[in-house]
């Protein structure tokens, strides 16, 4: 595997903090994500379907890393901007670097689903055709093309009277090469594949794929025109948004237009489903002001995320997946707001999802529309999912004549449109939608009922470190913290008027939140425990880390002495185990059945132990871009069950974690000799199934991982695990 940015085996980087060679590409550590993605795609000992499902996620991240990672650096490119970031590359030569890992990564994933899944879903009964088909399998799908298929065709012939089309984002291709005599004027033609047909048509022998039964039948569209072949292809474009809120007199049409304009913008990527030697791959680069390096010539079926969903909900595959697990809802805070309500009046209430269910984080604001004593609502929402129980809540809410606030963000990436939709329906329910401040997103998670209790009002909180989306709280894992913290529910409350009324508070009693001062009280905590020495502890869970100047604190605190432990799922820019620099650092991965999705800190603090909950990663984004929170852990009890059950058990994961190297590549960690890997998603359902029998104001009885001030107990634990 090439490693993730060129470093000497034989000479270690400058000490000096700032040195390039400190820093591993954003970029090409996304690629390093994506790379152990396809792992657990070719693992043969995981679900063949749950394999499917990590083909599917891969296809769907590359997507979004060429619209918008690799657009960015065209735009630089053909902007003449030579911004460097700390590595010191340059836009062209990522770009280079982003051609020859992709190319070899898609072959490697064409290999695994070609060579590998598809034979074994056919071992399996799932029979997924292509070639040449019995006949009674032929006569079905010509039957299908000619009732469901041929009139919704348009069929795109190419002349000049026809220039090329302009081709949707994303959409599936059918290029066709006419039999002419070469210089004619019509060579080829142009079949867009119907996005809503089903991707896989259903025949007796099995299932074939919409392409190719359109391709079987491609003549009857082009009648007297010689066919000489039939390719597949797909094209990815820029889809980033680029919007000046300065200038915006209403926000919400603003980001609407830019939204509809987008599907217009360039090429970045081809995929086609021919060789290299053939000339419709040159033509059809050249029609998309492509070069060589933006073409991926793949082997069948393009765009998988889409393919595999047809697939998936074939009946004769349902066997195949893991053993199936549904979240359960701790003894004590029951199914209803009411109980929920009661337990967050008496102690904070910690969820882990999707291990613990997300119901009660919709109960807590559907119960809120409906109790007569509730009398406002204020939530953040970033993404939800159609048909948010979430959102209809806060509608009957305002419907109900409470007050109810709701803050969109238009901004969030891939869901612009969905976002535009729930911000008109909330209006037109009279709750009152607003998009938060000029010139930052708003990424935080927050929600807060205001109640009459009594003579006097008392408000209740949920901060959480994923989304109001019901979805991907079954597959993403986060923590919720319920509290009615007279502290916690006053920065809440400023928080919001921040977001509404540019009220900035005199001070935060609890939250560090950025852009106003969070980035500085966390360099603050990492450097309290660079002066602690070889008594310096920080543990940290999170999806990203690239912010340079954190970079280069947690070096310092290495240096020093400090011991720290980084389990960062995706991007990681820092290089750990590197001599006189980072060697007291370790960097995990765990690439599991659920998205690891939690951001956790914890800093021993001279054995006060400083525990932080946060809705943004360690990126310059989350510090200067975005409104983002982090909120303290204070209950003994819940700082105990996140540092030995959650941190803990996942610093000793021996199944699914994966280590950093210095030179950017990564290495399954392996478990001791004639010991038992342990899994630590695995490990968590046993937990959470547990804790539903049991009072939900106590923890199950863990190892206390973190009681002592000594690394070497932390040490000790993961030896033995």
């Amino acid at each position: 595997m090439e490693p993730a940015t060129t470093l000497s085996r034989t000479a270690a980087p400058d000490p000096s903090l700032g040195d390039p060679r400190n820093f591993i590409n954003r970029e090409l550590s996304t690629i390093a994500f994506m790379e152990r993605i396809l792992e657990e795609a070719g693992d043969r000992k995981v679900a063949l379907l749950e394999r499917l499902r990590f083909l599917g996620i891969l296809s769907a991240s590359l997507d979004e890393f060429f619209m918008i990672r690799v657009a960015g650096l065209k735009q630089q490119i053909s902007g003449r901007v030579d911004e460097t970031g700390p590595d010191a590359m340059t836009p062209a030569e990522q770009l280079q670097a982003i051609s020859r890992r992709c190319h070899a990564l898609v072959e490697r994933q064409d290999r695994v689903l070609i060579e590998d899944v598809l034979p074994a879903l056919e071992r399996a009964g799932v029979r997924l055709l292509s070639g040449a088909l019995s006949p009674e399998s032929e006569t079905a799908a010509a039957a299908f093309f000619q009732r469901e298929v041929l009139p919704v065709l348009t069929p795109l012939a190419l002349d000049p009277a026809h220039p090329f089309p302009h081709l949707r984002n994303k959409s599936l291709n059918i290029a066709i090469r006419f039999a002419t005599r070469p210089g004619a004027r019509l060579r080829y033609g142009v079949v867009p594949v119907p996005s809503l047909l089903p991707r896989l048509v259903t025949v007796p022998d099995g299932a074939v794929p919409l392409e190719d039964v359109i391709a079987a039948n491609v003549a009857q569209l082009f009648p007297e025109m010689p066919v000489e072949g039939c390719w597949a292809f797909r094209v990815t474009r820029n889809w980033d948004l680029s919007i000046d809120e300065e200038e915006a007199e209403d926000l919400l049409v603003t980001i609407e237009r830019e939204v509809r304009r987008r599907d217009r913008g360039a090429a970045v990527r081809l995929q086609i489903n021919a060789s290299p030697e053939e000339p419709v791959s040159r033509f059809l680069a050249g029609e998309l002001n492509l070069g060589d390096g933006d073409v991926y010539w793949q082997r069948r079926p393009l765009a998988l995320a889409e393919f595999f969903a047809g697939v998936l909900s074939r009946p004769e595959v349902m066997q195949l997946h893991d053993e199936p697990f549904s979240p359960v809802t701790p003894a004590g805070l029951g199914y209803g707001g009411p109980d929920l309500i009661a337990a967050v009046r008496d102690r904070d209430v910690l969820l882990h999802h999707p291990y613990e269910s997300f119901g009660p984080v919709v109960a807590f604001i559907e119960s809120a529309a409906d109790d007569p004593d509730v009398l406002a609502v204020k939530m953040t929402l970033y993404r939800t999912e159609p048909g948010s129980p979430v959102v209809r809540a806060l509608q009957r809410a305002a419907e109900n004549g409470k007050q109810v606030t709701a803050l969109v963000e238009l901004k969030a990436r891939m869901d612009e449109e969905a976002n535009i939709l729930w911000a008109r329906e909330l209006e037109r329910s009279g709750v009152h939608v607003v998009y938060g401040l000029i010139g930052f997103k708003t990424h935080c998670k927050l929600a807060m009922l205001v109640r009459r209790e009594g003579t006097s009002l008392r408000r209740y909180v949920h901060l959480g470190t994923g989304n109001y989306n019901t979805n991907t709280a079954r597959s993403y894992s986060d923590l919720s913290l319920f509290t009615a913290g007279e502290d916690f529910a006053a920065d809440a409350t400023s928080l919001f008027n921040l977001l509404t009324g540019y009220s900035k508070p005199d001070r935060w009693r609890k939250f560090l939140v950025s852009p106003l001062g969070l980035k500085q009280s966390l360099l603050q905590l990492i450097d309290d425990e660079t002066r602690a020495g070889a008594e310096g502890r920080i543990v940290a869970k999170m999806n990203a880390l690239a912010d340079p100047d954190v970079i280069k604190a947690l070096y310092r605190a290495s240096s020093a002495g400090a011991q720290i432990d980084l389990l960062i799922r995706g991007i990681c820019c820092l290089r750990p185990g590197v001599p006189g620099l980072s060697e007291r650092i370790r960097v995990t991965s765990v690439v599991d059945r659920f998205l690891e999705h939690a951001r956790v800190w914890y800093f021993h603090a001279s054995g006060e132990k400083k525990l932080y909950l946060a809705s943004g990663d360690w990126m310059q984004r989350n510090f200067v871009r975005r409104v983002d929170v982090a909120f303290p852990i204070e209950a003994p009890e819940l700082k105990e069950r996140i540092l030995s059950q959650i941190l803990g058990t996942m610093l000793g994961d021996t199944a699914k974690a994966r280590a950093l190297r210095p030179d950017g590549t990564y290495e399954r960690i392996q478990p001791a000799a004639a010991g038992t890997p342990l899994r630590s998603q695995e490990q968590f359902m046993t937990l959470a199934r547990r804790a539903a029998f049991t009072d939900a104001s106590r923890s199950p009885a863990v190892e206390p991982l973190f009681a002592g001030t000594s690394k070497i107990e932390v040490r000790r634990h993961k030896r033995k695990a």
